[in-house]
């Protein structure tokens, strides 16, 4: 490996060392780097597929058109393996890698124009010419699985299960399996898509819209259509079987919300996975924030973290009050259920990259060195660490998206990159913490991280020009004097910590420079066993989770779901995966037991009765509602509630795009006969219960269902 410098490599055996010694299962991503490839823009490792055949005349060498492929392929990523593995990163996601539009749409200067990004998918079943080889096989897909894997990196695939090709030129959204043709948007006589118009103006807040309207005349799939959920399902377990660690679904914001979750359901049932979706919002403030978390708790799909990227870009970017960020930390710390599950970024192929609107290297070390740190999974765009950004029209689509400069390993971010990579797999309060201000200002920002005796203290001051005297900062460090652990990279220089009581102990008065970003740590020895993760949160019996944390001795122990023991199928001091008992469904606490009988504290999970199917609810002639009620949709399992009346609890709120009839998807437990009944939320939260006896359903054992009800006076 070339341009590696004594101490990186060191730093590098260290974290492969780590990963023999703590092998981190794909349900626990919480340890993970993730590196997003745009994949014609990386590297093009073969020039044999530039031009195939069946897409012919979508290439440009020149790269001076912007909407062509370039020749980035999924051989280009094998061959820069061990340039990501040195980067510190331990996750790859790389753009859909399935087969995408073949036609030519010329732009309106009669330049051709190509889904090099992927996001145009005709049929889910087969790698993409242009990425592979010329007859959509999966040779090159799998030899990239296969390399990352060993050289312990995990690979994610961009799913968008949204929609397949643009619905009104080209090929009319066709849709094909594994090379079959099933139909297209212009003569839909089985109902694979929904006919509804684009998505605009206020529509963006609008739940219907947002879920049944078309995103950018992109033909807009009909999960509820038993052939497409049964296809789009029957894709992501091909992808697991071929190797896929994770799924990054795209639009998740725009796909049926309740399908979704029988989504989640049938991937972790498959097996091992981690999943997070793209919702997009602004901030903490967007009308469909509530939504958004509600979904990230129940769903077992994560988010990108937009609300914190937004304030990230303010605060690096555009040079803020550090309280933007604090707030947003604060604020999802309380509404998130999975914090540390959410995946956190400074910029990707939607937006202009942080150089465009910053161009000023140390706000971009100090973004990085954030993200690395912070509660969350950090997620990294390709070229970030060569200081890749094109400024053409603001930098923005497609210019955020410009080929792969080169691979130079002793750029400042690349190394800042590979020396936190290691912190998050040597110090769990990194991974699994707590994270708490400890001393802010408009340009300083310093946070804890702690996960029981193990703590990692950051601090930042994004200054430019000025120094702050750090006086009054306590921590929960143990006494002693503490080397920056970045070795100054970033300017940070050595602290004391003095005795104190109730985890504040002082930090003796320091100055923290201009543009400066320390690291201190401490990890914790012996200790009982301590879990920091469960993956996935909510399943069914027969499904395996995967439980991550420290302490758990080499030697099995014991694992309960509340009081029923689990049966342990592989144990680690750091990682144990077991399989859900057969216990009702609900909510229960899990715990480990070590060898020497310590128990473990407790960590939330909800059974569910049975694999998930959905099913469309649909009650007419509803009472009464005003702006702000809302009808939802509640019953006797765990998937329905419970009975639950509150807005959390209860599933919904259901759409009424033909008022006083509303609907909604809901996954429910397959082959159960299931008891529900509709309820009234007021805007004040005053609720009201339709008359009557329970409604009854018998849930499919498989493909999906539909019920409709009058309620009931």
């Amino acid at each position: 490996m070339k341009n590696l410098n004594a101490r990186h490599l060191l730093s590098l055996v260290t974290l492969f060392a780590l990963l023999i010694q703590f092998p981190v299962r794909a349900a626990d991503f919480k340890h993970e780097v993730i590196y997003q490839i745009i994949t014609d823009r990386f590297f093009d490792g073969s020039t044999a597929n530039n031009n195939p055949a069946q897409s012919s005349g979508l290439y440009d060498g020149t790269h001076t058109n912007w909407r062509a492929y370039w020749g980035g392929d999924l051989a280009g990523i094998q061959q820069k393996m061990s340039y990501l593995a040195g980067l510190g990163v331990t996750a790859i996601w790389i753009s859909p890698p399935i087969d995408n539009l073949n036609a030519n749409i010329p732009d309106g200067q009669g330049n051709p124009t190509a889904a090099y990004h992927g996001y145009q998918g005709r049929d889910f079943k087969r790698i993409e010419e242009h990425f592979g080889n010329t007859s959509n096989t999966w040779t090159d897909f799998d030899s990239l699985v296969t390399a990352a894997h060993a050289n312990g990196i995990k690979v994610i695939v961009d799913f968008a299960p949204n929609h397949s090709t643009q619905d009104n030129a080209g090929e009319f959204g066709s849709l094909y399996d594994n090379g079959t043709f099933l139909g297209n948007y212009t003569n839909d006589t089985n109902g694979y898509y929904h006919h509804n118009p684009n998505i605009s103006g206020g529509g963006w807040d609008d739940r219907y819209q947002v879920e049944y309207y078309t995103l950018f005349d992109l033909a807009d799939l009909n999960q509820e259509n038993a052939t497409v959920d049964g296809y789009l399902k029957a894709a992501t377990q091909l992808l697991q079987q071929h190797g896929v660690d994770g799924f990054r679904i795209d639009a998740v914001k725009h796909v049926t919300w309740g399908w979704e979750y029988s989504f989640a359901n049938s991937i972790y049932t498959n097996g091992d996975s981690f999943l997070f979706g793209e919702w997009y919002q602004g901030n903490t403030s967007d009308p469909l924030y509530h939504d958004s978390y509600k979904f990230a708790n129940k769903s077992g799909i994560s988010l990108l973290d937009f609300p914190l990227n937004t304030a990230i870009r303010n605060v690096f970017g555009s040079n803020t009050n550090f309280s933007d960020i604090d707030s947003v930390i604060t604020a999802e710390g309380t509404n998130f259920t999975w914090k540390d599950d959410l995946v956190t970024f400074i910029d990707n192929h939607d937006m202009a990259r942080f150089l465009t609107v910053n161009n000023n290297n140390n706000r971009l070390h100090e973004a990085l060195a954030f993200i690395l740190t912070a509660r969350g999974i950090p997620c990294i765009y390709y070229g970030t660490e060569q200081y890749l950004h094109n400024d053409t029209n603001g930098g923005t689509d497609p210019y955020n998206r410009p080929m792969m400069p080169g691979f130079d390993t002793t750029t400042t971010a690349y190394k800042l990159m590979g020396k936190l990579s290691t912190l998050r797999h040597s110090n769990p309060a990194v991974s699994y913490g707590s994270m708490s201000q400890r001393w802010i200002n408009s340009d300083v920002y310093i946070y804890e991280r702690k996960f029981f005796g193990s703590v990692v203290l950051v601090a930042i001051n994004k200054n430019d020009a000025t120094a702050y005297n750090i006086t009054g900062l306590n921590t929960s460090l143990p006494v002693g004097t503490y080397s920056d652990y970045l070795t100054s990279l970033l300017g940070g220089s050595s602290i004391t910590v003095t005795s104190g009581t109730g985890g504040n102990n002082p930090v003796t008065s320091f100055s923290l420079p201009a543009h400066t970003v320390g690291v201190w740590q401490f990890t914790e020895g012996a200790a009982p066993p301590e879990i920091g993760s469960i993956g996935p949160a909510e399943a069914q019996p027969g499904v395996s989770v995967v439980i991550g944390g420290n302490n758990f001795g080499s030697t099995t122990g014991t694992v309960k779901f509340g009081t029923t023991v689990a049966t342990v199928s592989s144990w680690s001091p750091t990682k144990i995966v077991a399989t859900v008992p057969s216990v009702a469904n609900g909510n229960y606490s899990v715990t480990v037991t070590n060898s020497s009988s310590q128990v473990s504290n407790g960590i939330q999970f909800t059974a569910l009765t049975a694999k998930l199917i959905p099913v469309t609810f649909t009650v007419n002639n509803a009472t009464p509602t005003q702006v702000g009620d809302y009808i939802f949709l509640t019953g006797n399992t765990i998937e329905l509630g419970q009975w639950a009346t509150t807005w959390d609890g209860a599933f919904g709120p259901m759409l009424t795009p033909n008022y006083p009839n509303w609907f909604i998807n809901a996954s429910v437990p397959a082959g159960q006969t299931i008891q529900f009944k509709f309820i009234k939320i007021a805007a004040g939260g005053a609720v009201t219960w339709e008359a009557g006896a329970n409604h009854t359903y018998t849930v499919p054992t498989s493909g999906t269902g539909s019920v409709n009800v009058n309620w009931q006076y």
